[in-house]
């Protein structure tokens, strides 16, 4: 039972970030790039969800995230869309709510036995009789005598950044639309406000944009991460 009670502590703290120092996200990145990928610097930044136009309030704000992250890796963002040599799509967007059940347990308390007895007695005597009076007194032990079984539910959300990049110079050339890299941008947590948990999911994927990561990797961090704090530009306001 003890070890079903520190189960359900550890699925909470990961789902819900309740860590002493404010909420933890566990993001994974997973980027791809062709070889000529490190000699394309200058670029666009377009939206890559259908219907959204380079105006839409949301897009801009994220795009400033974007475009801080991309800064710091080298990249120049193009002021005329003729000097760019990639046009890097930003897709976003976060899934329904997902319920999580789950069955717990907790403790009872209550007394479990005797640890001790104490007898005290007096002698009463009257000519050539006498009596014997006694009061015995009893420590009770107190412990764990039972569990009452529970039901709990967690609600999370799946968050995703997607950021793709293609080759300007070839579009122009051939009208092909070669992908020079793609980076993905995952998470799932319990909150459901994109606008808060974009700037964090920016700040875990900064090193590995228009890289090759190998394989799928995992970033813990918080919001008051420098890496997020940088993206966010608070410790430059």
């Amino acid at each position: 039972m003890k070890k079903s009670i520190l189960s359900l502590m550890f699925i909470i703290f990961l789902l819900c970030g309740c860590a002493t120092f404010g909420p933890q996200y566990h993001v994974n990145i997973d980027s791809l790039s062709s070889n000529n990928a490190q000699s394309l610097k200058t670029y666009i930044l377009l939206p890559g969800n259908k219907d959204i136009s380079p105006d839409d309030l949301q897009f801009q704000e994220f795009s400033q995230y974007i475009n801080r992250a991309l800064t710091a890796k080298g990249f120049t963002l193009a002021d005329d869309i003729e000097k760019a040599e990639l046009a890097i799509f930003l897709g976003y967007g976060i899934g329904d709510p997902q319920e999580h059940l789950y069955s717990y347990s907790i403790p009872t308390y209550g007394q479990t036995g005797i640890s001790s007895a104490s007898t005290y007695g007096s002698i009463n005597t009257y000519g050539n009789f006498g009596s014997y009076s006694s009061t015995t007194t009893y420590t009770p032990t107190y412990g764990v005598t039972g569990y009452t079984s529970h039901m709990g539910s967690i609600v999370t959300y799946f968050r995703y950044i997607l950021l793709t990049a293609f080759d300007l110079d070839e579009y122009r050339e051939s009208q092909k639309e070669i992908q020079v890299w793609k980076t993905t941008i995952t998470s799932t947590g319990s909150s459901g406000d994109l606008r808060q948990v974009f700037p964090v999911l920016v700040g875990a994927a900064r090193e590995h944009m228009g890289t090759n990561t190998g394989q799928q990797i995992k970033i813990i961090l918080g919001e008051s991460d420098k890496r997020v704090l940088e993206i966010k530009n608070i410790n430059n306001e």
